[in-house]
């Protein structure tokens, strides 16, 4: 697992949204994207995490800063999770999780004894050329937002 760090160019995408729409990275050039990947939709940590990002909405768009959830999870499930959590963002399904791999975030993972591969929750902030400007791996699920907005608040 080789993750892209500050300075490095996003690799371009194109997934599909909750509704089944397709969400192009090259298409949101001009602003700023928060791209965060997540393991599963409708887990503890994912729920903190989400939950925390749409309560900042207002302060994220004041940064000119979209954000899109990324997971492995199916579309079906993404469409279940933004609705029962009243999600004001999209989610992306990454099934084949390429655009995790491409980013570096899918790799082997420990929980409970058992050892797998999957996706590691990490953000990265798209400034508005396309180029990596920040890299989130060091937070706790319910400040992940605060410590995003930190970040927009020192620029």
């Amino acid at each position: 697992m080789k993750q892209l760090i500050k300075g490095d160019t996003a690799p371009l995408f194109t997934l599909h949204d909750e509704q089944d729409n397709p969400v192009s990275l090259a298409d949101l050039k001009g602003k700023k994207v928060l791209i965060y990947f997540y393991p599963r939709a409708m887990t503890p940590g994912c729920i903190t995490q989400a939950c925390g990002l749409r309560d900042s909405k207002d302060d994220l768009t004041k940064h000119n800063t979209l954000v899109y959830g990324i997971s492995p999870d199916p579309i079906k499930k993404l469409a279940n999770f933004v609705l029962k959590k009243n999600l004001n963002f999209p989610l992306l399904s990454d099934e084949d999780h390429h655009v995790a791999e491409a980013f570096g975030v899918w790799g082997e993972k420990k929980f409970m004894g058992k050892t797998y591969n999957g996706i590691h929750r990490i953000s990265f902030l798209i400034d508005e050329k396309g180029d990596i400007e920040h890299v989130f791996d060091k937070f706790k699920t319910k400040e992940h937002h605060q410590v995003v907005l930190a970040h927009l608040n020192s620029l």
